[in-house]
């Protein structure tokens, strides 16, 4: 599985939690790694992204077409995150959310519990193994 999880950048709060929007820090956090991504990113992938506005705005960052999956809506699950992977070829980068993201990582790293992965932050898996762990502040 060749995959990207990339959480949200920063986000403001509120209380319609599908409707906060980036923060002017969280807009330069998504540049910011967007910028990073496309230095590195093969020529084809597939950019999947949660419903919720900071992770269609996190997403919208990388300048390409984005795919709204509904099932990865805060509190995804790990088979949620696998099956919106599954229905993709190649390269599939999914922006979601913490924990999802976080348990989704662990689990397939083969470790167990969940992991912390920053705002803004991706972690990469290629052929089974850690590409990379990136977050915004190393940029």
């Amino acid at each position: 599985m060749d995959l990207i999880l990339w959480r949200h950048a920063d986000a403001e709060n509120g209380a319609d939690d599908l409707a906060r929007r980036l923060t002017s820090k969280g807009h330069q956090q998504a540049a910011a790694m967007a910028k990073w991504l496309r230095a590195h990113l093969p020529k084809t992938y597939t950019l999947v992204a949660s419903p919720a506005v900071r992770a269609q705005e996190t997403a919208q960052a990388l300048g390409t077409q984005v795919v709204t999956d509904i099932t990865l809506a805060p509190g995804a699950s790990v088979a949620d995150i696998t099956q919106a992977v599954e229905r993709h070829q190649g390269l599939v980068i999914i922006v979601g959310h913490q924990p999802d993201l976080g348990q989704a990582a662990a689990q397939f790293a083969g470790a167990s519990g969940e992991w912390w992965i920053e705002k803004g932050a991706i972690c990469w898996f290629e052929s089974g193994r850690i590409k990379a762990l990136l977050s915004t502040d190393l940029l």
